[in-house]
C-alpha cells in the first residue's frame, strides 16, 4: 500500500467502529458534482466517464467540496460512478447529457449473458479507478478519510437489463420471474467483481466504504431476501477474506446502503456491516430501536429538505440529530439520498454548519 500523509480527521472512522464522538461525522452522498459551479469549470466539455478515469480530474472533483464547504466535511467519497462494474465486465455504458445512464446493448434474455467477459481482471479494467483513488488520497493529505464504493448487484443487474434509468422495471423483473436461474448466475457474476474491486479500492487507499443498493426498494421483503440480501452478505464476508488474503489487518468501515428496503434494516443488522445507511422513509427512534447496537447508523435527511428555508432546515437537522439520540455515538449524518444538480451550495453549507451545531450540543 503506497504510503499517505496521517490522518488529521478520523471522526467518521472512530464513529463508523461505534466508538463514542466529540458530535456526529457528516458527509453527504453525490457531494462532488453538479450542484457546485467549479465542478462545472473542471469538467468542461468532458464527458462524465472522462472525468472519472482521469485521475487529475477526478481527484480534484472529489476534493471540491472539501474545500468549498472546508471544515464541515468529514470524509470524501471518490468521485466515479456504480457503473464502472458493468463496464469492467465489458459492456458499453454512456452518461447521456439529461438523460443519464445508456447501455446500447442492454441483456435482455439469458443467452446475451455471453456477452459479458468471463473472468474479468479487476486490476488490469479498473486500473483507473485505483490510480484516481491513490491521487486523491495523496492530494488530500491526512484532511479528512477517503471513501470508496461500488453498486449492489441487483440495482447493477438493473442497469444491465433495463438499459438505464427505469420506472417500471419491465426487464428487470421479467428476469427475476421467468429467468430465476439465469438472473441468480448474473447476480453471482456482479458479486465476484464487486468484491475485488473493492479490496483493490482499500489496496489503492480507500479507508472506507459504501455499497449502493440504489434500487433495493423495488424488490418486496420475500424478493429481497432472494435477490438482494443473499449477494449483499457475499460481498461483505467476502470482502473481509480478500483484504486479509491481500495482508491488510486493518479494520475497513463498510456501510450498506438499501435504499427504499428499510424493511430490511433488521436482517442487514445482523450481518457484518459496519454502517446500514437510511432513507428518509424511517423514522430515527424506529431505526435504533431495530438495530438495537449492533450497527452504526448513517442518513437519513430528505434531500428535497435543502430546497426549504433556512429555518426549515435547522428545525429538520435538529429533529434528525435529536432523534438519533444526539449522534454521539453510533451515527453519521448524511442525507437519505444524493444532492440534486439544482441544489444551492449555500443552503447545503447552512445544512452542515447546523448539523455540527446541533451536534455538538
Amino acid at each position: 500500500m503506497s504510503k499517505f500523509a496521517p490522518l488529521k480527521n478520523d471522526l467518521i472512522l472512530r464513529a463508523a467502529r461505534g466508538e463514542k464522538v466529540e458530535r456526529p461525522p457528516i458527509w453527504v452522498m453525490r457531494q462532488a458534482g453538479r450542484y457546485l459551479p467549479e465542478y462545472h469549470v473542471v469538467k468542461g466539455a468532458n464527458n462524465f466517464f472522462v472525468c472519472c478515469r482521469d485521475d487529475e480530474l477526478a481527484s480534484t472533483i472529489t476534493i471540491q467540496p472539501v474545500d468549498h464547504y472546508d471544515g464541515l466535511i468529514d470524509a470524501a467519497i471518490i468521485f466515479s460512478d456504480i457503473l464502472v462494474i458493468p463496464q469492467a465486465m465489458g459492456m458499453v455504458v454512456d452518461i447521456l447529457d439529461k438523460i443519464g445512464p445508456h447501455f446500447p446493448e442492454p441483456l435482455r434474455i439469458p443467452e446475451d449473458l455471453k456477452k459479458l467477459s468471463v473472468d474479468v481482471d479487476v486490476k488490469k479494467e479498473l486500473a483507473w479507478a485505483f490510480n484516481s483513488i491513490t491521487a486523491t488520497r495523496k492530494k488530500l493529505d491526512g484532511r479528512v478519510p477517503l471513501l470508496g464504493f461500488c453498486g449492489g448487484p441487483w440495482t447493477l443487474m438493473v442497469y444491465m437489463i433495463e438499459g438505464g434509468g427505469t420506472k417500471l422495471f419491465r426487464y428487470a423483473k421479467t428476469w427475476l420471474y421467468m429467468y430465476p436461474e439465469a438472473t441468480h448466475e448474473l447476480l453471482q457474476r456482479i458479486t465476484d467483481v464487486a468484491i475485488e474491486f473493492l479490496a483493490q479500492q482499500v489496496v489503492a487507499g480507500a479507508q472506507m466504504l459504501q455499497v449502493f443498493e440504489s434500487w433495493a426498494g423495488e424488490l418486496g421483503p420475500k424478493e429481497f431476501q432472494e435477490f438482494s440480501l443473499p449477494y449483499l452478505i457475499q460481498i461483505i464476508t467476502g470482502l473481509r477474506k480478500r483484504l486479509l488474503e491481500l495482508g491488510i489487518t486493518e479494520h475497513i468501515p463498510v456501510t450498506c446502503f438499501p435504499k427504499g428496503a428499510m424493511y430490511s434494516l433488521d436482517w442487514l443488522a445482523d450481518t457484518d456491516y459496519d454502517v446500514i445507511s437510511l432513507d428518509w422513509t424511517i423514522d430515527p427512534a424506529e431505526a435504533i430501536k431495530i438495530a438495537n447496537g449492533r450497527v452504526v447508523l448513517q442518513g437519513n435527511l430528505d434531500p428535497g429538505i435543502i430546497y426549504g428555508s433556512d429555518e426549515v432546515i435547522s428545525k429538520k437537522v435538529e429533529e434528525m440529530i435529536s432523534g438519533f439520540g444526539g449522534g454521539k455515538q453510533g451515527y453519521i449524518v448524511n442525507l437519505g439520498h444524493g444532492t440534486q444538480p439544482f441544489m444551492d451550495p449555500a443552503k447545503l453549507g447552512h445544512f452542515m454548519k447546523e448539523c455540527h451545531r446541533f451536534g455538538s450540543a
